[in-house]
């Protein structure tokens, strides 16, 4: 058992894999035969828009930070998206972008240049989106959302009717990062400036630039986002994704990202978006209504982070 906790200790991401193990086996315990590649396609598939928003989460809180706007943003990005399909697909999908576009270079000045603590300042952008799409939403009454052909393919499509088409976005966007996290110098300087920002100072790292261009690419990940939710549900509203900010933040934190910056990274973040998945799956399963579920969802995130922490420390 020694040598076991010692190996999963060297390998942070095993013990994660395990840990989605031990929830496909309660699924499959509750309802045996449910387990399937068809099942599996479809935790792929929901977990694929998580995930990515997670993506941008994660590398915000390597600098010790957190973007409480995303949540927002994919609402706005969708729901700009659905109410200007009329105008064809380029057009609209460039306004939902836009959106993302926007509120990252707020949340960016706020942060970097002006010096406002991340919570404050994209909870401030967040609260604002949301009222300008209310705003927005009013005046837009008369009209019909459409979400089109495309994006409708992108959020629910499938391959041979197995593979997830969200997927390969979702494949994409992980290399990506996965690479510019441990093969850039931008990489490089995210660990650097969430593990002590003063020396970075000190060794000449312009830090602004650093953080401007992370809360910049988290708010264009959030838009993303949105494109996928609102093809995966063929219908936006105004509170489409307001149940992924707090799981965007906890698959962070289960993948073992340090809140306070300087640890982490997004491989575990992959699989912390897949456990939350399976998680909402079981619950489904086993009928728990919506109080009981909160309550289960939050003290098992919390559970498997503390017990995440405890075998991380060495």
């Amino acid at each position: 058992m020694t040598r076991v906790l010692e190996f999963l200790r060297a390998h942070t991401i095993f013990a994660l894999i395990l840990l989605l193990a031990v929830f496909m086996l309660g699924v499959e315990g509750v309802r045996p035969g449910t387990v399937t590649p068809l099942w599996a396609s479809n935790v792929l598939l929901f977990a694929a828009p998580l995930a990515i928003m997670a993506a941008g989460q994660t590398m915000v809180m390597l600098t010790g930070g957190i973007d409480l706007s995303v949540a927002s943003v994919a609402t706005g990005s969708a729901y700009l998206l659905a109410t200007n399909a009329s105008s064809g697909n380029l057009i609209a999908i460039s306004l939902a972008l836009l959106l993302g576009v926007i509120v990252g270079i707020v949340n960016g000045v706020g942060v970097a240049l002006l010096g406002v603590q991340p919570l404050v300042m994209t909870l401030g952008t967040g609260l604002m989106t949301s009222g300008v799409m209310i705003v927005y939403g009013q005046r837009m009454m008369a009209s019909t959302p459409h979400v089109p052909a495309i994006i409708q393919t992108l959020g629910a499509g499938k391959v041979f009717g197995l593979v997830p088409i969200d997927l390969f976005l979702w494949i994409a966007i992980s290399a990506l990062i996965l690479f510019g996290l441990h093969r850039t110098g931008f990489g490089r300087l995210l660990y650097a400036v969430g593990d002590n920002r003063e020396a970075c100072h000190l060794a000449g790292v312009r830090v602004w630039r650093v953080l401007f261009a992370d809360y910049f690419l988290c708010a264009i990940l959030a838009a993303i986002t949105g494109l996928v939710l609102v093809g995966g549900t063929n219908a936006a509203d105004l509170s489409l994704a307001d149940g992924f900010l707090l799981p965007s933040v906890a698959a962070v934190v289960i993948g073992g990202t340090s809140i306070f910056g300087g640890r982490g990274g997004y491989a575990g973040t992959i699989v912390g978006a897949l456990i939350l998945t399976v998680l909402t799956s079981l619950m489904t399963l086993l009928d728990v209504s919506e109080p009981i579920r909160q309550i289960l969802y939050g003290a098992i995130i919390l559970g498997l982070a503390t017990a995440y922490a405890r075998l991380t420390e060495s």
